[in-house]
């Protein structure tokens, strides 16, 4: 297995897009690489506001779930914002379990994030 996950991330003024493009985030490996790229990402182009973008995610460890949060806790320092697309119901259940759907903020899909990012 490869140890990079396949992530597309972009910046538009101060609101950076972080999309997830596998079905599955699962490997260890590759969480932690896709920390490294995120960090250095936001560390190069230093946005207000992020969107994970979980429209193609079927499955992801509970690895993510830390991703997620030392991510939300780097952005909270700045005051920045961390925010959830098209995230699986299925999925959602894990962040209503853990009550971290109390943190995050969730959108149906990428394009209301990103107006609602770009408007905030």
């Amino acid at each position: 297995m490869t140890d990079i996950l396949d992530i597309e991330m972009t910046a538009d003024g101060r609101v950076a897009v972080i999309t997830f493009k596998a079905a599955s985030i699962s490997s260890a490996e590759q969480i932690a690489a896709a920390a490294e790229q995120i960090k250095n990402f936001i560390g190069e182009n230093h946005p207000d506001k992020i969107i994970f973008d979980f429209e193609k995610v079927k499955f992801f460890s509970s690895q993510v779930l830390g991703l997620l949060l030392d991510i939300r806790g780097r952005m909270e320092v700045a005051n920045g914002q961390v925010v959830i697309s098209a995230i699986d119901p299925h999925l959602h259940k894990v962040f209503r379990i853990t009550n971290l759907d109390r943190i995050f903020k969730f959108f149906t899909d990428k394009k209301n994030a990103v107006e609602a990012m770009s408007i905030n």
